[in-house]
């Protein structure tokens, strides 16, 4: 019956409408909550068959799906650890209540939280979902972890009471060399320079460069130009560790500069990168003394004994002072000395569809069939985004236009309202027919 499908009609109207109401709802009250995804409603109209002369109404029915690829706008904070994804992708997370299992931890996905370090050194929200990632080597290197599972990856766990130091590998003494002290005459005195380095326990320790110039034996003889630089090593009772004999050019356009640089054992010197190897305990160092027909690292000039430039790397033990994540995913620890050391990289994780994610609590999603199989991408490679410290993902809500939506959806609440109300009073009219 015609008037019977319209009475179906309204009533399909009012449940569609409290439906929409309900996501217009959700989406005011999370305007304020960081990474809220709005919901959206859509109406789809119900058709029946109509008859000769007849037309029945179908109805309407409604569906609800979250708009998960939108992107609220990024505000920044004052926590180094407050993470935003700028662009395509998710950050991998798990629930709290999973750590301390068998086996691993189920991987969930968000797009923005305020990590901190917990009492047991997690890096989590105060909602309880602590951040993924995967660890680094001992020398701070990313293993090539397989992309298109999440089992290597672990929660972020940092010690706050490590300690870190860092052995010398590399050093450049820069000096001058008096000129006068290879004539006849002179005093024939060595010439000495300590220089600190850090051992492989990052003890600090000494290299003892000592230059012995070597004198003419006649005073009619020229300066001989010639030095013997013998280094010697504190941590090895300073024993000597390196010999080598240094001779200088004198030539009007090249005076000071590196003629020939001879070792009287195995030690080596590389002409080209002008470095020598000097063995230390448990290692060696690469020492840069200059190259051949230079005289930018070692001269010989004038009568003045000048050390010019002394590099190192390498650095003391020390405590860590704080955590950043940057815009690669690495989770880096700072130290007192001034060192950084990579901890973990967190990747982004991105899914074909997105919008086909299964939403769960706390602004969290879970790949799906719809969705698509994920991807582990390094942030700012392929076709995800970076990741923004200091930062947080506000709600994607529009205020005005939910509240635009509210009235819309109150009218239409009403008019439908309206149409089961005359249905009633024509059904009313109907039974009045008899009497």
């Amino acid at each position: 019956m015609t008037i019977s499908s319209s009475l179906n009609a309204g009533v399909a109207g009012l449940s569609v409408n409290a439906t929409k109401l309900a996501t217009i709802s959700d989406n005011i009250a999370n305007s304020s909550t960081y990474g809220y995804k709005r919901s959206e409603t859509t109406f789809h109209s119900l058709v029946t068959g109509d008859g000769e002369g007849s037309y029945s109404a179908g109805g309407v029915r409604a569906t609800t799906s979250r708009a998960i690829d939108q992107s609220g706008p990024i505000i920044t904070t004052s926590n180094a650890t407050d993470l935003a994804v700028r662009g395509r992708g998710f950050l991998p997370v798990t629930k709290a209540t999973a750590l301390g299992g068998s086996g691993n931890v189920p991987m969930l996905l968000t797009t923005t939280g305020s990590f901190r370090t917990d009492e047991n050194g997690y890096l989590r929200t105060q909602s309880g979902l602590v951040l993924l990632g995967w660890p680094a080597s001992a020398d701070g290197t990313i293993p090539n972890y397989p992309r298109d599972t999440a089992d290597a990856l672990q929660p972020v766990q940092i010690s706050l009471n490590q300690l870190a130091g860092e052995p010398t590998t590399e050093m450049s003494v820069g000096l001058n060399l008096p000129a006068t002290a290879t004539e006849y005459g002179a005093t024939g005195d060595t010439l000495s320079l300590p220089v600190e380095y850090f051992d492989s326990m990052a003890a600090s320790q000494s290299l003892v460069f000592s230059y012995t110039p070597s004198l003419p034996s006649a005073a009619t003889d020229p300066a001989t130009n010639t030095w013997t630089l013998t280094i010697t090593d504190s941590a090895q009772a300073g024993a000597t560790v390196a010999q080598y004999d240094f001779v200088f050019d004198n030539a009007a356009t090249s005076g000071g500069t590196l003629l020939s640089v001879t070792t009287t054992g195995v030690d080596t010197y590389d002409p080209v990168a002008g470095t020598i190897e000097v063995p230390v305990a448990n290692g060696s160092i690469t020492v840069k003394i200059g190259a051949l027909g230079t005289g930018d690292v070692t001269s010989q000039l004038s009568d003045r004994f000048v050390p010019t430039t002394i590099a190192k790397n390498g650095a003391p033990v020390s405590a860590m002072t704080s955590i950043e994540v940057d815009e690669n995913g690495y989770v880096l620890a700072n130290f007192e000395n001034g060192t950084t050391r990579t901890l973990y990289q967190v990747p982004l994780v991105d899914v074909a569809n997105p919008n086909g994610l299964n939403a769960m609590d706390s602004q969290t999603y879970q790949a799906t069939r719809d969705s698509g199989s994920f991807f582990l991408w390094d942030a700012g490679d392929g076709p995800v985004g970076d990741l923004v410290g200091y930062a947080l993902e506000e709600s994607a809500t529009d205020v005005a236009s939910e509240l635009t939506d509210l009235i819309r959806t109150q009218r239409a609440y009403s008019s439908n309202a309206k149409v089961i109300q005359t249905v009633d009073e024509m059904l009313q009219e109907t039974t009045n027919i008899k009497r």
